[in-house]
């Protein structure tokens, strides 16, 4: 968050990688901590400006836990004046305790002064937003229930939404796609009526995504996920019109706003791919022109490598699309190391990214990476992601399996030189295909996963999830959560490949008695795995450089050793 005065920051400090942090004012000009200023005590907190003196806050009021929802985030939003003990914050707005979390948001007017609001999220993925107009008790948004806003731009609200939604006013009726950018004639009574009827801005095809949404100098900027290629798309509105122009930046990577403000000159982007590291460039609104002012070094060498994007054909018919970065003229003899990844939940997309480890240590050693692009996902959007919701995740799993088998069909790699990895719902994704389909696989890293999938609701941010997997508390789910929960349906007598589970005592988020139980039946079977536990590190298991590098170190010797069998130095 910005304060324009002074320039003054709020900077979050996390003890060991903690979801939970600190939060305390910040200097830019003398680059000091600010005495006396606003200051809160470690939680999972929300915060707000709303002018150099005010702040709204949702965090856990009094420090014991009975302003938190289930899900352990805030309920409770107060406005906290400068020079004031926080205890004597003013409350604005309450939630519930089965929400998942409320939680401020401030959006500048045309005039500079802020729109004070706030976001309740009944779900994870469905959001009530208030606002609070000067003087007023809170006004609800006629929104739907899966929306996003993105801000006011020349008096409209613009918003994403991630359902279809029907709009009637004055006996007209008004439909519109999930997926799509909106734009509404701003007003703080709350009321959608003829002369407000949303406007679609930008309407994405079934391959595309909008990634985000960043305002500027009379510019929207569009960050497009087009075929899970990046694109970014300057948007304005003349004569009654929203036109859109594609910047003149690189393609075949991913590219995202990094900086953007209403009150700058000067708008930043980064761009990365597979084989390309991350350059910074800067685009000017007023004159269009691009220009990169900095690039980092490259740690390994490219110039053997290739990137290829593919498809492989899921159970239901439905095609998949997965990238795969190896060496020039390899043979397809089965016997090419490769490491493939996913995730497949949350919306969360996959995209092309460097990673300066994985070329050093892998590729320039005749491994292959491969990104999978699966359900549960965001890569096309919100349908791709709610495709495997719930009861109808195992299309989720169906698709990882699908692109495994694609890979040794193809004969780039087998079973014996493939191995797989991934972290938190991706570690579920791991713990899946462990007990459905061991055979496929010689090597399973599993990162920070939820593997007890009828105890996850109980633990820590699990309660949070439910939207995403499905409640043990409802029969029809607790019965599929039942089937597919890895801790569930492992088999003493089954042969598994040697898994690697990696998990932190510090992690807030997902609890790491998930990895240690799921461990604890492998070693009471008598069968073979590897565990690490680091004390510090969080949901990332890793708190600084340092035990960054020792976990990188011990998963690629793990790979090297169980899929570099012939080829490893």
């Amino acid at each position: 968050a910005k304060a324009k005065a002074d320039y003054k920051c709020l900077v979050s400090l996390s003890d060991g990688g903690k979801d939970a942090v600190v939060i305390r004012e910040f200097d830019l000009a003398t680059r000091r901590f600010v005495d006396d200023g606003f200051t809160l005590p470690e939680a999972k907190s929300g915060v707000a400006w709303v002018d150099y003196n005010t702040l709204l806050v949702a965090t856990d009021w009094g420090g014991n836990g009975t302003t938190l929802t289930q899900s352990g985030y805030p309920s409770t939003v107060k406005r906290w004046q400068r020079g004031t003990p926080l205890s004597e914050a003013q409350q604005l707005f309450s939630g519930n305790k089965t929400d998942v979390g409320v939680f401020p948001y401030t959006q500048e007017r045309d005039d500079g002064t802020r729109l004070e609001g706030v976001v309740v999220a009944p779900t994870f993925f469905t959001r009530e937003n208030y606002v609070f107009p000067t003087g007023k008790d809170a006004v609800r948004l006629p929104l739907p229930d899966k929306a996003d806003i993105v801000g006011l731009f020349e008096g409209q609200l613009i918003f994403t939404i991630k359902q279809d939604w029907t709009v009637e006013a004055a006996g007209s009726t008004t439909h519109y796609s999930t997926g799509s950018l909106l734009a509404m004639p701003f007003t703080e009574a709350g009321e959608i009526t003829p002369e407000t009827v949303p406007e679609v801005i930008f309407e994405p095809n079934g391959r595309q995504a909008i990634e985000g949404i960043s305002m500027t100098r009379g510019q929207l900027l569009m960050t497009l996920s087009d075929n899970v290629v990046g694109k970014v798309f300057a948007i304005t509105k003349a004569s009654d019109e929203w036109q859109r122009e594609q910047l003149d930046l690189p393609a075949n990577g991913t590219l995202s706003v990094s900086f953007a403000d209403k009150d700058e000159a000067t708008v930043l982007i980064n761009y990365e791919g597979f084989l390309t590291p991350d350059s910074l460039m800067s685009y000017s609104p007023q004159s269009g022109e691009v220009k990169t002012l900095k690039s980092l070094p490259g740690w390994f060498n490219t110039e053997d490598l290739v990137v290829e994007q593919k498809e492989a054909k899921s159970k239901d018919g439905t095609m998949v699309p997965f990238f795969v970065i190896h060496k020039k003229g390899i043979k397809h003899d089965g016997k090419t190391p490769t490491l493939l990844y996913g995730y497949g939940g949350f919306q969360i997309s996959m995209r092309p990214s460097y990673s300066g480890l994985r070329g050093k240590l892998w590729l320039e050693r005749g491994g292959a990476f491969v990104l999978a692009n699966i359900r549960g996902g965001g890569e096309f959007g919100p349908k791709w992601h709610q495709a495997g919701l719930k009861t109808n995740r195992q299309v989720v799993y169906d698709d990882f399996i699908a692109v495994g088998e694609w890979l040794i069909d193809h004969k780039l790699t087998s079973p014996e030189h493939l191995g797989i990895q991934g972290g938190s719902n991706g570690g579920l994704l791991m713990g899946v295909m462990l007990t459905q389909r061991p055979d496929l696989w010689n090597a399973v890293i599993v990162q920070v996963p939820l593997l007890d999938m009828l105890r996850f609701h109980l633990l820590l941010a699990g309660a949070s999830w439910v939207g995403e997997y499905g409640s043990p508390e409802v029969p029809e789910e607790r019965e599929w959560l039942e089937k597919m929960s890895p801790y569930h349906n492992f088999e003493a007598d089954a042969d598994y490949p040697e898994p690697f589970f990696v998990t932190s005592t510090k992690d807030d988020r997902v609890h790491p008695g998930h990895a240690r139980k799921m461990a604890k039946l492998f070693e009471a079977a008598g069968k073979p795995f590897l565990y690490y536990e680091n004390i510090d590190g969080g949901h990332s298991a890793a708190a600084n450089q340092q035990e960054t590098a020792k976990r990188v170190a011990l998963e690629f010797t793990y790979l090297t050793e169980k899929l570099m069998a012939e080829s490893a130095d």
